[in-house]
């Protein structure tokens, strides 16, 4: 069983830290918690061989995105404007929201 320890969601800005597209930022597009793996936009294109079917008239080689893991992608904090590791915090009202560990900023808007 794996544990999920990211604290990446759906709609967020990431920087990849390790890997062929070190230093990159995208925009995560789907999260899958239970492999603890992201899929982010223009990140980790692999090519895909595929056959004519009914949606795609003509196969040949088409380039998608692959998931990465999510130790690999760092949370772009909106203040700060770097890359920043994530604490959880709960506010007064009791909602748990992630805060910058760099300038203590809610991330959560």
């Amino acid at each position: 069983m794996i544990r999920n320890t990211c604290a990446i969601k759906k709609d967020d800005k990431v920087k990849i830290i390790t890997g062929k597209d070190n230093g990159k930022i995208g925009k995560v597009l789907k999260v899958f918690k239970s492999k603890n793996r992201i899929l982010v936009e223009n990140i980790n294109i692999v090519k895909k061989h595929t056959k004519p079917n009914a949606q795609t008239r003509q196969g040949g080689i088409v380039e998608t995105e692959a998931p990465i893991n999510c130790s690999n992608a760092m949370l772009m904090c909106n203040k700060c404007i770097k890359p920043a590791r994530v604490k959880m915090q709960r506010l007064d009202d009791g909602k748990k929201v992630r805060v910058c560990r760099k300038c203590n900023e809610i991330i959560d808007a």
